[in-house]
């Protein structure tokens, strides 16, 4: 009984997965606009290849009775709408930045759980979210070192920022929705299976819509396709996977508020990958206040876990 009530191994497959979903804008940018891929292309690939290499997984637990069920439509919906806009968020803008909005989404998820779902408000919630917007604001107050970023705050950053925006209100509806699809005895095979079929779909739709080319796919460097693969089996795969897992076991609330570790993840990275990297005091400043508010949030709902568990 009491290894059902532990949350620290699904803690740890949380970060497991923020770590995926911190790389995620890095290597979404990466090869939108340094391998010069169509984006929906990538998409379309990228969620296909997923779902075959998770098939042997995920098609002996398949609900077929869940397919027709209007909770996982509505899922469905909610996926695709955050994963196109989430993909194409770091096409225009640092993925630096996409990573701070997406730092949001804990506090979305707490305020719509209470407002719609009248669920207790998590404790410093409000005092939480004033930190992360000081934090944010002194992270965004200076440049970064990489080529992308000299130019300052452009109309395409704005246009990455208010996609990024969107998918952060769309990933808090998202976590909520995989907690709630489990009232209606859909597995998470099941999502699983329904969010790589419809991102693979809708991106292979839109790219034929949009008339994209996809020859630029035959002239990727070994480097290029090696970050393709981190993409398909870190994220879409492992990812993915890992995270539905743990919104089942600990709550929507708890995994969203561990998206402090994508923020680690994501500097790491595209400092090594893109040359995006933090260049003053005051934005160091800012990541520290962020990530301790955000680890300080955590440790309190864990907290709060534990005890009720």
């Amino acid at each position: 009984m009491k290894a059902q009530t532990n949350p620290w191994p699904w803690v740890a497959a949380t970060l497991i997965a923020q770590t995926g979903w911190g790389a995620y804008p890095v290597l979404a940018r990466y090869l939108q606009t340094v391998s010069d891929l169509p984006s929906m292309s990538l998409v379309a690939m990228g969620n296909l290849l997923a779902l075959l290499l998770l098939s042997f997984l995920i098609l002996p637990n398949l609900n077929g009775r869940a397919l027709r069920s209007p909770a996982l439509w509505l899922f469905v919906l909610i996926v695709v709408g955050r994963g196109l806009s989430n993909f194409l968020a770091p096409r225009f803008t640092l993925s630096i930045y996409v990573q701070l909005i997406t730092q949001m989404t804990p506090f979305i998820v707490a305020v719509l759980s209470t407002a719609v779902f009248h669920e207790h408000l998590p404790r410093y919630t409000g005092r939480a979210i004033v930190l992360c917007f000081i934090g944010a604001g002194l992270m965004m107050s200076g440049s970064f070192s990489g080529d992308n970023a000299a130019g300052g705050f452009t109309s395409s950053d704005w246009l990455g920022v208010g996609l990024a925006t969107v998918s952060a209100f769309l990933l808090a509806l998202y976590m909520i929705a995989v907690r709630r699809t489990a009232r209606h005895h859909i597995n998470g095979e099941t999502l699983l299976f329904a969010q790589l079929l419809a991102l693979g779909l809708s991106g292979l739709v839109l790219s034929f819509l949009t008339g994209e080319d996809w020859s630029q796919w035959a002239n990727n460097s070994p480097k290029d396709w090696l970050v393709f693969a981190a993409l398909v089996i870190g994220v879409f795969a492992a990812s993915n996977i890992l995270q539905i897992g743990a919104i089942r076991h600990l709550g929507s609330a708890l995994v969203s508020s561990t998206m402090a570790w994508r923020l680690i993840s994501a500097l790491v990275l595209a400092a090594l990958l893109l040359d995006e990297r933090l260049t003053s005091l005051w934005q160091l400043m800012g990541t520290v206040l962020v990530l301790v508010t955000i680890t300080w949030y955590l440790r309190q709902q864990t907290g709060s876990y534990t005890m009720k568990g």
